[in-house]
């Protein structure tokens, strides 16, 4: 092989080399994921961490229950009952996810995977009278699961994988650049591929950001549901009140010590006038 052909298939090798890099590195970027959940005081709460290029990307933390409808045998073995199997995200499942611009996902799975778990986020830019305003939002949500599994369903008729989705969602909107955070239980209604069957995704103690995290491992600021801003503001009123209240009295004491100093400095004029004689 001449001087010219070995450059080639020098070159030629080196492309190759380079294209197994860029793709095992696209593969390793979106398996960069971590439960993070043995760090949450919280026993049913699960935290997941998605980083790409050596950074976090997407951070998760939330208790997800759901309460899934499934038919049985009534005791004469004719007709149909509906039982409802109360299912909890464990701990320590296992977690995939990948970030975009514009859109992350995270996918958790659970149980041997009878159980899966899709979220998807979007970021979208909206004119308002104030200019444009960009926003974050949970855009979809997708549960799997297998009524074959015996742990949640006993005795389920036409026991299988079901599939249940959300339709036309916007949840946990949140101005872009912060993070999400609600304590209250927040609820979402899926369509299930059992017919005539709604699944109900029960969210609490929540804090998400899927995009524009700056700090590695560390949410951006919060942005609190409307729910736990009233109950927040419900818990401090009393007190706010309290505190009017006390300055108030305080306010009105120091006035009638004032008006009581000034009136006992003032000369007593007699109402007798027989006593100004003694005057002067």
């Amino acid at each position: 092989m001449d001087l010219r052909g070995r450059a080639f298939s020098s070159v030629y090798r080196l492309r190759v080399l380079l294209m197994l890099f860029h793709t095992t590195a696209g593969i390793m970027a979106e398996q960069e994921v971590e439960n993070l959940s043995g760090l949450s005081t919280n026993p049913e709460k699960d935290i997941f961490v998605v980083r790409e290029n050596g950074t976090t990307c997407l951070m998760a933390e939330f208790a997800a229950k759901f309460i899934v409808p499934y038919d049985v045998w009534a005791s004469n073995y004719v007709d149909l009952i509906t039982e409802q199997a109360d299912i909890s995200l464990t701990r320590g499942a296992e977690v995939k996810g990948r970030c975009g611009h514009n859109e992350s996902e995270l996918q958790v799975f659970w149980v041997d995977r009878a159980y899966a778990l899709k979220m998807l986020f979007v970021k979208e830019s909206h004119n308002t009278s104030k200019g444009p305003e960009a926003t974050w939002r949970l855009s979809k949500v997708q549960f799997v699961y297998d009524s074959l599994e015996k742990t949640h369903f006993k005795d389920a008729v036409s026991a299988g994988k079901h599939t249940a989705n959300s339709h036309h969602l916007s949840a946990l909107v949140t101005p872009a650049g912060k993070s999400y955070q609600c304590q209250a239980q927040q609820t979402i209604s899926l369509a299930s591929s059992d017919p005539q069957k709604t699944v109900t995704m029960i969210l609490s103690a929540v804090h998400i950001q899927p995009f524009d995290i700056i700090s590695d491992f560390v949410f951006s600021e919060e942005h609190k549901c409307p729910v736990d801003e009233r109950e927040q503001l419900e818990e401090t009123l009393p007190l706010i009140l309290g505190l009017i209240l006390g300055l108030v009295i305080v306010v009105t004491l120091a006035i009638y010590h004032i008006h009581h100093k000034m009136t006992a400095n003032q000369v007593q004029i007699p109402r007798d006038q027989s006593q100004y004689k003694h005057m002067g």
